[in-house]
This record gives structure tokens, C-alpha cells and sequence, in this order.
């Protein structure tokens, strides 16, 4: 598999079953860890290390041997510290120690530091990406490289068998919710993503606050909405409570007890699709001195924050679940866990963190609701 065979292929390779090559793979979490040996232009190699004997033999310094390898002269000096005995240096045996100092078994950093372990699992049980964490840490620990952990890390941490550091079950509070991870990249390393809409043209500035995105997203047989707002630059989301469906009165009375809820810097526009449920728009922007945009029909991408934010509070709301289930209290609970993860678009920042910084910045009379 590590040569790019798919799951199937390596098993009859291996003289195994297809059956027992899958059940191999989920038992590892559909991870592939790198070959034991595989070298990189990180570490030296074979090639390198006898270079160096060559050159070390002839007693030349530790820099020009540095310089005619291309490394650092303090890779050259540790490299001889280390591997040199009384017979002096040999390229083979400091090849192999080197190779059986990278197989050694090694305690995964997750299970030896229990409060970075309990970080990480507070953060996953609050649906944050182990991209976000890693960041996260990162800033909030900038001087304590014992709390510091990588997004792959945290992915091994999760799906291998045999870490001993996170729980399996902790791969449901990822988004995709999948049990087993799935390969990014095809075996010549492209992403097997598609690529961005091109010539897709944005509705207004995400530097200028107060823009706003909306839309419904739908429950089961379609009996059951929650409505969603998000703010273009901070991405800070707000959650409607219509327990009634998407009646054009409830939605226009849910919305503009919300909107006037904002402070005036933030009325600046809102844009929703051209559902009858905004039937009642002027009634809304007469309440709200608010400016309403539709979209074009079957046009999400002109919504793209929205469409994004509605992904994440699919993880909370899944579909063909009935959503007038969930009360006001329930709504605001999401939207404060939602706008309290950090997101890589914001530098790492939450929606509120940067809400936060947008109003501290305004005119307070500018501000008054």
C-alpha cells in the first residue's frame, strides 16, 4: 500500500485474503505509517555517511566536510560524537544504528503527558479539528514545547491501535465522523479534492464588518428549520429558533428581534437565497434599517460563509433528525461552542475572540443598538 496499491491489490499481493487485507487495514485505523528506513533529505544517508568517513579519515575539519555536503558543520559533529568508536568512524555502522535508533519503540507524547492528553481530548469532545488544536496550543502555550502537538499526531493518536493515547470513539466528534481515515492525496501525492470555482465573485468585502449571510437548514422531510446568520469577516453565527417552520411571518419576526439585537455597526446588509421564507424582507428591513440581497437561483457560492457554517452545524443538527426538538436554550449552547472554535481562516482566532476585537475597535456610540 505504501507503494500505492489500493487496499485490495496489497492483500492478494501479500498472499492474504481481500477480506482479511481490509480487516487489517480498519484495524489500523486506515493509516500507513512511513517504511522504517525511509530516508529524507532530513536525515543522512548511507551515501553521505561514507563521505564523511572518507573525508573525516583524511582529517580534514568538521566545517569544510560540512561545506562539501551542503550541511551544517554542527550535523557533521554530532554525527561523529555519536557514532564514532575506538576503531574510529564507519559509515555502515552508523548507518544501522542510526536506522534501529529510528525503529525504536517510543512512547507516543499524547499518552505521556497527561495534561496535554486531557487538553486535546476537552477540545475533540468540543468538535474542534486537529488542525485547529495543534494551532491553538501553539498560541496559547508559546513557551512550553511539552504542550506542543502536531495535527498528525492527533490523527495517530486516534485512529492507530496501539498509541495508547485517545480514545477511538473521540474520531465521532470529528466532522466527517468517520471511524476509519480516509487517504487525501492519490499515490503521486495530488490531492484527489476539486479544485475552487474559478472566476467566483464575492458578494461584498470580508474587511468591511457587518455583512451578514442566511439561510435555513432543513430537518427531516423537510418539517423542521433552524435558521442560521453568520458575519462575513468574523464568521460569528447566529442560530433562529422556528419551531414553526419556515413561515414567512416567523422567520421575519425571529429575525428582527435578532437583528436589532446587534449593535448598528453590524446592520449593514444580509443575503439569503430566493426562499419563500423571506417573503416578508421589507417588513424586515423597515424593522431592522437593514439592506436585504437575494441571491441568484441555485448560486450557494454566492453564500459561501454561510454554506461553510451550515457544513459545521451539520455536526450538531445531521440531517433526517427532526429539529423543533431542539429549544432556544439548545440553539445558543451550538452557537457559542461554534463561535469558540478557532478557525484557520482568522489566523487562529474564534468568531467571538475576533467579535470581540471588532467592537472594541468601534465608536461606542456608533455601537448602540
Amino acid at each position: 500500500m505504501r507503494a500505492g496499491l489500493p487496499v485490495e491489490r496489497a492483500a492478494v499481493a501479500a498472499g492474504v485474503s481481500r477480506a482479511s487485507g481490509r480487516r487489517l487495514f480498519e484495524q489500523a485505523g486506515g493509516v500507513i505509517t512511513n517504511a522504517p528506513t525511509a530516508c529524507s533529505g532530513r536525515y543522512l544517508s548511507l551515501a553521505e555517511r561514507e563521505e564523511i568517513m572518507v573525508l573525516h579519515a583524511q582529517q580534514l575539519p568538521n566545517a569544510e566536510i560540512a561545506r562539501r555536503l551542503g550541511r551544517h558543520r554542527s550535523t557533521i559533529g554530532r554525527e561523529l560524537d555519536r557514532n564514532s568508536t575506538l576503531t574510529g568512524y564507519r559509515a555502515s555502522t552508523a548507518q544501522h544504528a542510526a536506522e534501529q535508533r529510528a525503529t525504536r519503540p517510543k512512547p507516543a507524547k499524547l499518552a505521556e503527558n497527561q495534561v496535554l492528553h486531557e487538553r486535546v481530548q476537552q477540545d475533540l469532545t468540543a468538535r474542534w479539528s486537529p488542525e485547529q488544536i495543534a494551532a491553538r496550543l501553539k498560541r496559547d502555550f508559546p513557551d512550553q514545547p511539552r504542550m506542543h502537538v502536531t495535527h498528525e499526531t492527533i490523527y495517530q493518536a486516534i485512529y492507530v491501535q496501539g498509541r495508547g493515547a485517545l480514545r477511538r470513539e473521540l474520531a465521532a466528534c470529528l466532522r466527517t465522523g468517520r471511524a476509519l481515515r480516509t487517504p487525501q492525496r492519490t499515490p503521486d501525492g495530488r490531492r484527489t479534492r476539486q479544485g475552487k470555482i474559478t472566476g467566483m465573485v464575492p458578494i461584498s468585502d470580508r474587511a468591511v464588518p457587518g455583512h451578514w449571510e442566511g439561510d435555513l437548514i432543513v430537518g427531516q422531510d423537510s418539517g423542521s428549520v433552524i435558521g442560521t446568520l453568520v458575519e462575513r469577516s468574523t464568521r460569528f453565527c447566529l442560530l433562529l429558533h422556528l419551531p414553526h417552520g419556515k413561515d414567512a411571518a416567523a422567520v421575519a419576526e425571529a429575525m428582527i428581534t435578532v437583528i436589532r439585537g446587534l449593535p448598528e455597526a453590524l446592520r449593514r446588509s444580509l443575503t439569503w437565497d430566493q426562499g419563500t421564507e423571506m417573503a416578508q424582507h421589507a417588513a424586515i428591513t423597515m424593522a431592522t434599517e437593514m439592506a436585504i440581497y437575494f441571491c441568484d437561483p441555485h448560486s450557494p457560492w454566492q453564500r459561501g460563509t454561510n454554506e461553510n457554517t451550515n457544513g459545521l452545524l451539520r455536526q450538531y443538527f445531521p440531517k433526517s433528525t427532526d429539529l423543533s426538538v431542539h429549544t432556544p436554550a439548545d440553539l445558543a449552547k451550538v452557537a457559542a461552542e461554534l463561535n469558540g472554535r478557532p478557525r484557520k481562516t482568522l489566523d487562529w482566532d474564534t468568531p467571538a475572540e475576533r467579535l470581540t476585537m471588532l467592537l472594541s475597535t468601534q465608536d461606542p456610540v456608533a455601537t448602540t443598538a
